[in-house]
């Protein structure tokens, strides 16, 4: 599927929610929309039912590197190629088929379904060369419904002003700290840094993160909040980032994270083996 510098502009948010998703996330925030998505994940790790269902799979702390990859791969190949297209279907019949093998509330897929409308939009909002517009978030909005309907999860808010209302609350209700949640937080958090820093810089690299993480997370991570003058340090580097962004170019060719070489899968992968096992390259 062809996704050009201009694929998203003048379509229709109900009817082209696809299109517009496509070329938000590949072209127009590439890198700040799977930032984002990383950390609406991670979010997600803050509430106990998920953080302890992870991890008794024991797949996150022991092959954390495959379960970020398989996860990703599985959400962007319906985005990046259609949520009808073969590969498209094929990825969502995986991910359920994968859910399929717990006992997993439709109210946290649901919590889990609200924290990929919000946080691309929030994170555009504080960080990104500029805000999505109305149209981009109900289209961001309309794709996640779709995919959300395609994995049977009920109850989806039909705007994003009904998501962002069931996220906050949400979150209200269930972010209490647990011992699962700094399991996998912290095995999240390393594999994060190992994407720009060598492991003894980790230290290092700790307190940018928490920088970006609000108090109500830290504090069900069992994080300590970083110091006040490095949190300021980090939010003045990201607005410097957005402003040196507004004066480049935009970005003529698509960012694709299905097209990414991975050291997991250094062949290339199956989707209907991602999830599943070893890495296995074909």
């Amino acid at each position: 599927m062809t996704i050009t510098q201009d694929s998203g502009l003048g379509r229709d948010p109900d009817t082209e929610y696809e299109a517009i998703a496509r070329w938000l996330g590949a072209i127009e925030f590439a890198w700040d929309i799977e930032r984002a998505l990383e950390f609406a994940l991670f979010r997600t790790y803050a509430v106990p039912s998920i953080s302890g269902l992870l991890a008794r799979t024991g797949k996150f702390e022991t092959e954390p590197r495959k379960r970020y990859d398989d996860t990703e791969l599985l959400l962007s190949e319906p985005m990046e190629h259609g949520l009808d297209s073969p590969r498209g279907r094929e990825a969502v019949d995986r991910i359920n088929a994968i859910h399929g093998r717990f006992r997993i509330s439709n109210d946290d897929m649901l919590y889990v379904l609200s924290t990929f409308v919000c946080e691309p939009v929030r994170w555009c909002a504080r960080h990104g060369k500029r805000p999505f517009t109305p149209e981009e978030i109900r289209a961001w909005t309309n794709y996640y419904r779709a995919l959300g309907e395609r994995m049977g999860i009920a109850g989806s808010p039909r705007d994003y002003e009904g998501f962002d209302r069931l996220n906050r609350e949400y979150e209200e209700r269930h972010f209490r700290f647990a011992r699962s949640n700094k399991r996998i937080a912290d095995a999240s958090l390393d594999l994060l840094l190992g994407f720009y820093l060598p492991r003894p810089l980790f230290r290092l690299g700790h307190p940018v993160a928490l920088s970006l993480m609000d108090e109500p997370l830290l504090a069900a991570m069992g994080y300590e909040p970083p110091r006040p003058a490095v949190r300021r340090a980090v939010l003045r580097a990201m607005k410097l980032r957005a402003a040196i962004l507004r004066r480049l170019p935009r970005r003529k060719t698509p960012r694709l994270i299905t097209a990414r070489k991975r050291p997991t899968y250094p062949g290339g992968y199956v989707i209907s083996q991602l999830g599943n096992g070893p890495a296995r390259a074909d």
